[in-house]
Order: C-alpha cells, then structure tokens, then sequence
C-alpha cells in the first residue's frame, strides 16, 4: 500500500468508478490517490506490471474481510450423526464429542434417531433423547429445525454458535469419527419422506 509499493511502473483502475488511468509511474499513481484523498493498494502483485487501485483502504480491508467470511459459510457442511433409544452412556457421550467437533469447525448438524422393531411403539423416548441432545450441545449450538418424525426417525438440526461462544461439555476429541458415522450432506437437499413436527411432551 501506497510508498511500501516497490514497482517502478504499476496498471492503476480506480475502484469507485472502474476507470483504468492505465500504466503509470509509481509517483504518479501515488499522486493521483492523494489527489484523490485515498489510497494506492497493490491487488495483483505478480502481473506485469502489477496493477493497483485507488481506493479507501479502510472500506477495501472491510470488503475482503466480509468475502472470506461469506466463503467460509458457504464452504461448511452439513454433517450427520445417528442415534438409538437404547444408545449407552459411553457411546452417548462420544457421539457428542463427534458432535462438538464438528461444529466446533463451524459445520451444522444434523442429529438422527432411528426408530426398529418395537421401538416404534415407544417413540416419545427417542424425542426426550433429542431435546437432551441439544441440551446437552447448547453450548455449542443452536437448535436450527426443532425435532420432526420423518417415517421412522427423528431428525434435528443444529447450527454452531459463534466462535467466542462456544464451549465444549465434554473432551476434546484427537480425531474425527469414522465415515459411515458421519456424512456430508447439502443444506438445500430435500426430503421424500412425509414430515411431521414434533413437540416436547
């Protein structure tokens, strides 16, 4: 930015209206950005010759920020982790590290609970293991789409809370589960299934 440029000659555009003022001397850009009350940024260092913009540094370093961060969210999935009504406490607590892990890298959640067998007959069991579930994750996130039937399952879905937010319940884990225990999913895919909301009892 501005004299930390160290090109002799530089391509110059003007950010707010897109004119190209062409290939200038590096005294000459400088001149017109303070002409202009702004600032010379350096955008494309490895052309020949490197091409800067006039333009106010503040709102630049804003815009690029703002970029990454939607990139970012645009770049994260939708991860799933799958439950029985009758899990054990051991596997309980390590899908929830998996849980965890996963939105602690800023991925939504998806939580599903399959119903087999006679469990179908006991369904408002597997819907108080989901509201303990996002008990039990709501420091690290928040409940996205409430808890619904769909044929035989209970889905949900969680988004993670804000970096500075988040605190993990349980440890740490060293690495991630296993694939069949997690799949990626799209945000916009739809379900076939007849959905039905759910409610706490």
């Amino acid at each position: 930015m501005n004299q930390r440029i160290r090109a002799r000659e530089v391509r110059v555009i003007v950010a707010s209206s897109g004119q190209q003022l062409g290939i200038l001397k590096i005294q000459d850009a400088l001149r017109a950005a303070q002409t202009a009350g702004l600032d010379l940024v350096e955008v494309a260092p490895t052309a020949n010759p490197p091409v800067c913009r006039i333009v106010d540094f503040g709102k630049f370093k804003y815009e690029i920020s703002k970029q990454d961060k939607e990139k970012k969210q645009a770049s994260s999935k939708l991860k799933e982790i799958k439950f029985r009504v009758n899990i054990s406490e051991h596997d309980y607590e390590t899908k929830l590290r998996h849980g965890e892990e996963f939105l602690d890298r800023g991925n939504k959640v998806r939580v599903q609970l399959q119903f087999r067998g006679r469990e179908n007959a006991h369904k408002d069991l597997g819907i108080k293991l989901m509201h303990k579930i996002s008990d039990d994750l709501a420091t690290m996130a928040n409940v996205e789409q409430a808890p619904k039937l769909m044929g035989r399952a209970v889905t949900m879905t969680l988004a993670p809370l804000p970096a500075g937010k988040r605190k993990r319940k349980f440890a740490k884990m060293d690495h991630l589960p296993p694939e069949d225990d997690s799949e990626d999913h799209d945000e916009d895919e739809d379900d076939n299934e007849e959905t039905e909301p759910v409610t706490a009892s």
